[in-house]
């Protein structure tokens, strides 16, 4: 695909040590922009960054390994990029996990909610003084379809699944969780020149279910629709178009599939539903780290 000159921009990719982060990585770099890429295991993110370089042709690549699961450890993260990039011109935030089984972070966050939505929440609130500086500048929220699995919301009683948990129900509402948190902070942010969107990447082979994420049944169903998904390249795309693409330079809030604004499920449009899980997350992360 055809990406716009990225030349003097500074760009975030959250887990690009691999998958969609990665190919959003090379694709950005390629195009000039100086490119930092955040990994939470030291050894694949050298590696990712040597992929990185060599593939792009691009010498100005940097790497920061921090744990998303781990409030202290991303505001040591945080404190790095803020060191090492005087501006931050798009964050897409990228990593993400999904586990078979319950478990907690070091925060005694249920560790689904705690990587792919909290995790995200803190690091975007620690740079986000420097991405509205870099104006106009974009965040970019990798979210998915399966917010949908979530019909009938967050359960505000229950946010850690301490009465239940299904790994895919768990995942869903994470992801729900992205799209509740692109459309609060896009408000938030009107007026400084800083656009917030989601996307859905598609069905892409990535590092789901891989170190021992998943088990069982899961598992199983991620072995079986392998042959069936798209390549990382190919899920990159939507993620790439908007940290890039001048068509959406004015766009803010929005949900998008295959470079195309959509509508997400009823469920996620709760505008309210949005404000409330901003106000949720707050409190929960005020005292960690």
């Amino acid at each position: 695909m055809d990406v716009a000159d990225m030349t003097g921009k500074t760009v975030i990719v959250t887990g690009g040590n691999s998958g969609i982060g990665l190919e959003t990585a090379v694709a950005l770099a390629k195009a000039g922009a100086k490119t930092l890429i955040t990994a939470r295991d030291r050894g694949r993110g050298d590696a990712a960054l040597a992929d990185l370089r060599a593939r792009s042709g691009h010498g100005d690549v940097d790497l920061v390994v921090f744990d998303l699961a781990s409030i202290a450890s991303i505001k040591q993260g945080a404190a790095a990029i803020l060191e090492r990039c005087d501006r931050i011109d798009v964050l897409v935030n990228n990593a993400g996990i999904v586990l078979s089984d319950r478990r907690e972070t070091e925060d005694g966050f249920e560790a689904t909610l705690g990587v792919n939505h909290l995790g995200h929440f803190v690091l975007t609130e620690l740079l986000l003084q420097r991405i509205k500086d870099s104006a106009p500048a974009r965040i970019v929220n990798v979210a998915s379809t399966a917010h949908k699995g979530a019909g009938k919301g967050l359960d505000f009683a229950d946010l850690q699944s301490t009465r239940g948990y299904s790994g895919m129900q768990v995942y869903s509402k994470s992801k729900l969780a992205n799209i509740y948190f692109t459309t609060e902070l896009a408000r938030r942010l009107e007026g400084t020149g800083v656009t917030v969107n989601c996307l859905h990447p598609g069905t892409v082979a990535t590092g789901y279910g891989r170190d021992g994420d998943s088990s069982g049944v899961l598992a199983f169903g991620l072995k079986v629709i392998k042959p069936f998904i798209l390549s990382a390249e190919q899920g990159a795309r939507t993620s790439i178009y908007l940290a890039s693409s001048p068509d959406v330079a004015g766009v803010t809030g929005q949900y998008f599939v295959k470079n195309q604004a959509r509508k997400p499920s009823k469920v996620a449009q709760d505008d309210e539903a949005a404000r409330r899980l901003w106000k949720y997350s707050e409190e929960l992360v005020a005292d960690k780290g």
